[in-house]
């Protein structure tokens, strides 16, 4: 990330053309990071539901690799689940920072291009 001295320190706009550039491509891999996470936390939070919604009476299923394997300790794969659930949430608050830092780097560059 760059810090707003070293925005200021850049000389010529080629240089800070160059520097916008690689920020906004940045930004656009991290927001379609954020939105692949935003996908699988919801995804897990549909199979959470699901399964705790599910009769204990059936079977409930879990793929491995290319087999579904039916699962004996619901409350492990519960577990396993909200584990996952966590370490995603943990994974989109890192990644909501970085796109906080971009956004801010983003403007400081457009700011700095357009004075000269």
């Amino acid at each position: 990330m760059l810090s707003k001295g070293q925005v200021s320190s850049m000389s010529g706009n080629d240089e800070v053309a160059e520097a916008l550039k690689r920020v906004a491509q940045e930004l656009q891999a991290t927001l379609s990071q954020i939105q692949n996470v935003t996908t699988q936390l919801s995804e897990l939070s549909i199979t959470i539901d699901a399964l705790s919604s599910q009769d204990p009476g059936k079977p409930v299923y879990r793929a491995i690799g290319s087999l579904l394997l039916e699962v004996e300790d619901r409350d492990s794969l519960k577990d396993d689940l909200e584990s996952s659930m966590r370490a995603f949430q943990e994974h989109m608050d890192r990644l909501s920072s970085k796109e906080g830092e971009l956004r801010s780097n983003y403007d400081a560059l457009v700011s700095a291009y357009e004075s000269q």
